[in-house]
């Protein structure tokens, strides 16, 4: 692990593309809740820039790992460094630079998109001018700019999922965390959600930070971390993974590694219109 603070030179990264450091560095990260570890001994380095997926099932202890990179949790042992602050010690700064989508709404869904959207921007001190300019910029991608004055409410699972995301992309933070993002969407909304934040993605320069147990959604990572059990059984890209299990599919390299399969690892199909 790098001094933090210290300049890094420029290196190429999985996938080819040039990489300015580290977004994410962990050494030894563990979590317990009581007698049960969550987390055991994770070592990770996470790219600026690099699209980055965890697959495993529930329970595996993804989320967990994602709310210590967040701050919202403090590690039983281990360290981790984000943008090279301490996620302990240098929890405010952490915050500063990340976006999160939780994996449940946390939006109001008596407000409007708008005002869901002017709220965060007030939290993160944004000037009215710039909120009202930001708000614009992350809701067009998702088609939803003309519905910004609608309630919440009145909004597909889907639309309300685009909104969560606008929201974490509203301070245009350098990492985005997407715990889950599109668990219980439709096939449809599944990919305009997928579209919209590659777009935004390649406009703004972010990492993204994904968890999920879909396969089909860690295929275009630039690398994916296979997690069983709160352990990392198997990391590199997909393609790498593939190769060295000798297998055609994610699926088969977690079937290959933790020896069972992933429940739920494709994407359940659900009518068009659903609304959750």
């Amino acid at each position: 692990m790098d001094v933090p603070g210290r300049a890094r030179v420029e290196e190429t990264r999985p996938g080819g593309m040039k990489s300015r450091g580290w977004a994410i560095e962990a050494r030894a990260l563990g979590k317990n809740f009581g007698p049960v570890r969550a987390l055991d001994q994770l070592d990770l380095q996470v790219s600026e820039g690099e699209f980055f997926g965890f697959l495993g099932p529930n329970g595996a202890g993804k989320t967990t790992t994602l709310h210590l990179f967040a701050t919202l949790l403090r590690p039983s042992r281990g360290t981790a460094l984000v943008f090279g602050r301490d996620i302990v010690r240098g929890d405010l700064a952490v915050r500063q630079s990340i976006g999160l989508v939780f994996q449940e709404t946390t939006l109001d869904r008596d407000l409007s998109a708008e005002e869901n959207l002017r709220f965060a921007g007030r939290l993160w001190g944004l000037p009215e001018s710039t909120i009202r300019a930001r708000t614009e910029e992350v809701l067009r991608p998702f088609d939803l700019f003309d519905r910004r004055n609608d309630l919440v409410r009145t909004f597909s699972g889907g639309m309300r999922r685009a909104v969560e995301v606008a929201r974490g992309l509203l301070h245009r933070p350098r990492l985005l965390f997407l715990d889950e993002p599109t668990t219980g969407l439709d096939p449809r909304a599944r990919r305009t959600l997928w579209s919209a934040i590659h777009g935004l993605r390649a406009s703004l320069g972010m990492t993204l930070f994904l968890t999920t147990h879909y396969v089909e959604e860690a295929e275009p990572c630039d690398r994916v971390a296979i997690l069983d059990r709160g352990r990392i059984v198997a990391l590199g890209s997909p393609a790498e993974l593939k190769s060295a299990a000798g297998v055609d599919s994610l699926e088969d390299v977690f079937l290959a590694t933790a020896g069972r399969s992933l429940p739920e690892a494709h994407a359940p199909m659900a009518p068009a219109d659903s609304e959750d």
